[in-house]
């Protein structure tokens, strides 16, 4: 297991948003508000309380709405992995990326999804991940949802995960072996050794590729989350989130005080 937690982290936050029509037409998705509050700041959130302080961003569509909100939530701590050229998709952009990323593993979080966690008292999600990353078994690391965890998802399992926390893909293992272990939902969250890219050139492509490569390798462990999980992907999906973290919370705060009494 890991005795440290990564200080490095890189946003995917250049993507379109096209489906976030119209409200994309006048801004980068990561901006959208949920909640009152910009969707990628509870990933920034997030990682700051995870103890991360070197913040690379991808940036496209926007791309200067998304530089200036940076510059002043994050005080000009940040570094821009521009992709106004092209865009590079999700495991292009951390390839561009990866001088900026430096040798040593580091989070990957989504720009727009994101999470409310249920226990103030609990370690957060982040940090949790950290402390099961072992660079000795493990390539990559994913953070994991149950099916009843999450919000605005198109209901699709991604993976199978054993006792050992071994992920492949859902239903792959029961064609081979018989054997089916917890389906699970890949929640946006990754710990990653940057040696994953090694000879990969430098072209647009999806971190999928990276998943199925470490597949192979038994290489790919999944650490499931605590809390909410939710994906915000049209403008009508706002008020579902909105609501459902309403409720999270309301229900979070009854589970507090029964505990407190």
């Amino acid at each position: 297991m890991s005795d440290t937690v990564p200080d490095t982290a890189m946003i995917l936050a250049a993507g379109l948003g096209t489906r976030m029509r119209p409200i994309t037409d006048t801004m980068p998705k990561p901006l959208v508000p949920v909640d009152g509050k910009p969707l990628i700041d509870y990933a920034i959130d997030n990682l700051l309380t995870a103890g991360v302080s070197r913040f690379i961003v991808n940036v496209h569509h926007h791309a200067d709405q998304l530089v200036h909100h940076l510059e002043h939530r994050l005080d000009g701590h940040f570094i821009i992995s521009d992709e106004t050229g092209q865009l590079m998709d999700s495991g292009g952009g951390v390839v561009k990326a990866l001088p900026l990323l430096g040798h040593k593993p580091f989070y990957i979080l989504n720009a727009d999804t994101f999470w409310a966690e249920n226990d103030a008292a609990r370690r957060s999600n982040l940090i949790v991940l950290a402390e099961v990353w072992d660079a000795e078994k493990m390539d990559i690391l994913l953070m994991t949802a149950r099916h009843d965890q999450v919000v605005g998802h198109n209901g699709r399992l991604d993976f199978d995960r054993d006792s050992d926390g071994r992920l492949t893909r859902h239903g792959s293992a029961a064609k081979t072996s018989g054997e089916m272990g917890d389906p699970v939902i890949y929640a946006g969250a990754i710990i990653i050794n940057p040696t994953v890219f090694d000879d990969v050139e430098d072209q647009p492509f999806s971190l999928n590729r990276c998943f199925d490569a470490a597949i192979a390798k038994r290489r790919l462990f999944g650490s499931p989350m605590h809390g909410l999980w939710l994906t915000v992907g049209t403008p009508e999906a706002i008020e579902e989130a909105e609501t459902a973290m309403a409720v999270f919370r309301a229900d979070t705060a009854i589970t507090a005080g029964k505990t407190a009494s």
